[in-house]
């Protein structure tokens, strides 16, 4: 049979005796690193995201606030976190912090960009607004089954694990923590 009967309009390949060996990438091991790199920034990232509810806020006085004296919320989705907290302030004003960011995790940093931010203090002071987006970076620390790291731009720190996480806050005029805020998941 020739190959112009077959339509290919072309001479058929004249047999080789080179030997077909097939050859290992270079890059493989370099491309598996990074998946896991990346897989575990993404781990942080999961352990992160959600819906999350202000369950109670404990005050250095050792007074700990519930609903509706504190509330607030948080959603973490693909990368975007808002989150909103309304409370009161030890003179019974009501006072409140509202801000969005874009947030990353890698295995050793949290990376957020503040995209806006609002906080009413409660002194009657017309509320403060910042929109100008910034960037800034955090180490994050893993042990065990927590994932801790300190919020570039606000006073928490911040503790996760499972479904609770815990923001504390330090004093404003130093010596040790001026709150603590206590959040669950919500599924």
């Amino acid at each position: 049979m020739q190959w112009s009967s077959l339509g290919m309009g072309c001479a058929p390949m004249e047999p080789t005796d080179r030997r077909m060996t097939p050859r290992k990438p270079v890059w493989t091991p370099w491309f598996v690193a990074a998946l896991v790199v990346l897989s575990c920034g993404l781990a942080q990232a999961q352990e992160f995201e959600g819906v999350w509810k202000l369950t109670a806020r404990k005050l250095p006085n050792g007074t700990t606030l519930t609903p509706p004296a504190v509330q607030g919320a948080i959603m973490c989705q693909s990368g975007v976190w808002t989150r909103v907290v309304f409370s009161h302030t030890p003179e019974g004003k009501p006072a409140s912090f509202s801000a969005v960011s874009t947030y990353k995790f890698s295995p050793t940093e949290y990376t957020e960009t503040l995209l806006f931010s609002v906080l009413d203090d409660g002194s009657g002071k017309p509320p403060t607004y910042s929109q100008t987006p910034e960037t800034k970076s955090t180490p994050v620390k893993r042990e065990g089954g927590q994932l801790a790291f300190k919020l570039p731009f606000d006073p928490p720190s911040v503790v996760v694990e499972g479904d609770k996480m815990t923001a504390t806050a330090e004093s404003p005029r130093g010596g040790g923590p001026g709150f603590i805020d206590y959040w669950e998941r919500v599924r």
